[in-house]
């Protein structure tokens, strides 16, 4: 770890493979098991969660606490620990006895957060993790040759990223996908000149088509370039069939579409992590019908997860895929992707997305009426609201010291919807809370209800 490589981590932020400390805590244990646990990292002592560096000394006493903690580990984690200017990187490998725990239990990496695991992840996330991901292999024809100035300029754009005057292999192996003199898939499909005669797999196809069923197409783009050019294609494309309609708020218009634009995007870049790219012959689809919005991504469900857990456990098909689209800010942290998904197609007073799989996974979006479709809006979003807001008093008179995660499991919203309406009952004076969080109750204004 050099001067040039600290810089950059610090430029590019926290992510999979970083993270800041402002200052030494025994609590890094955490963190050096969550790398050792997912594809290894760098812990930097001395930079705030902001890339401010503050700095940190590396004493004899300092250096003996980050081994000593390492070696308790179990398995033990080995580590390389060294000044670099003013601050103190703690080199995480990644793991070859997964899964590794400390005394606070077992850790993983989920895009720039250090995440505890329960015992579902952990069964999920380590089955037959011997086995070499698609997004880790190399391809032996490629070189730095075939990489794309322009497409890493893209990416560091929308990223806000400056890592001039590295160059484009500091850059890729800061990133986590080259490794010595090769470049890993993940890079390949993000930035190589021409993807497709690498990964002639990597494609997406976009088709409107005339009526409910697969019969006449309208409008047809196959897209075969890099993931970042794919995402925004495909929005393109989902934008120009969708039916939208305009609201003046203040002095600003708002174009309002007929299916949320955030959930689709979610559900887009969703199937772009997701998907098996090992699977030859196949393409990501995405068809506009009538009456529905279909996105089909090949491979299924990750192994090991189920239908019941799926949307309640977060497991990453290619890990660096979702690091990459999480830089970009393209991606939900703590997989609340399917929730937020769901909520918002009810806020704007629509069913709920459909999720079928089998060998493919695919999310389904009804479009409203046409006599409904300019009721989409703020009107049934309110009433929607209400209904919400209704639905929690009635539990609230019915148990009067339920909790917000358990309207949330009855209802099908997340806990911070919960709590938005809970709020909202209050300023109204609808609802008051007597007592602490823990061992109060709540109270019902019935002259109000």
């Amino acid at each position: 770890m050099d001067s040039k490589s600290v810089m950059l981590l610090i430029k590019e932020g926290e992510g999979l493979t970083a993270e800041f400390k402002e200052k030494y805590s025994p609590k890094i244990d955490e963190d050096i098991v969550a790398f050792a646990n997912t594809k290894g990292g760098v812990i930097l002592l001395g930079v705030c969660d902001n890339g401010t560096v503050t700095g940190e000394q590396l004493t004899n006493e300092l250096k003996g606490r980050l081994n000593s903690i390492a070696r308790n580990c179990k398995p033990s984690i080995p580590i390389n620990i060294t000044r670099v200017d003013c601050v103190v990187a703690v080199e995480v490998p990644e793991g070859v006895e997964k899964p590794y725990y400390c005394s606070s239990g077992y850790f993983r990496r989920l895009e720039g957060c250090t995440q505890k695991m329960n015992h579902e992840e952990i069964r999920i996330m380590f089955t037959d993790n011997d086995i070499m991901p698609f997004e880790e292999k190399t391809v032996k024809e490629f070189s730095y040759n075939d990489v794309s100035g322009e497409k890493i300029g893209a990416f560091t754009k929308e990223a806000k990223i400056n890592f001039e005057p590295l160059s484009a292999i500091d850059f890729l192996k800061s990133l986590n996908v080259a490794k010595k003199e090769q470049i890993k898939n993940a890079g390949i499909l993000f930035f190589a000149k021409d993807v497709q005669k690498y990964i002639p797999q990597a494609q997406m196809s976009l088709l409107a088509f005339k009526g409910t069923k697969k019969l006449l197409i309208f409008d047809r783009l196959d897209v075969r370039d890099d993931l970042l050019s794919q995402f925004n294609t495909a929005i393109f494309f989902l934008k120009k069939h969708l039916n939208v309609r305009s609201e003046i708020k203040g002095v600003n218009r708002e174009d309002i579409y007929e299916i949320p634009l955030e959930a689709l995007r979610e559900a887009v870049v969703n199937a772009i992590m997701h998907r098996d790219y090992s699977i030859k012959g196949t393409s990501l689809m995405i068809e506009i019908f009538d009456d529905r919005i279909e996105i089909t991504n090949p491979g299924g469900l990750p192994k090991g997860l189920t239908q019941g857990l799926f949307g309640k456990v977060s497991v990453r098909r290619n890990e660096l895929i979702a690091d990459l689209f999480y830089r970009l800010d393209k991606v939900e942290r703590v997989g609340m992707g399917i929730q937020q998904m769901k909520e918002a197609m009810v806020k704007a007073g629509l069913k709920e997305p459909v999720f079928e799989t089998d060998e493919f996974f695919r999310a389904v979006f009804f479009r409203p009426k046409k006599e409904e479709l300019f009721d989409t809006g703020e009107k049934t979003s309110q009433k929607t609201s209400q209904k919400t807001s209704q639905k929690i008093l009635a539990m609230m008179r019915e148990n009067k010291e339920i909790s917000s995660l358990q309207i949330s499991e009855s209802l099908g919203i997340s806990e911070r919807a919960v709590k938005y309406h809970i709020e909202a009952l209050k300023k109204k004076g609808l609802l008051k809370r007597i007592g602490p969080d823990k061992g109060g109750r709540w109270e019902v204004n019935e002259s109000h209800g």
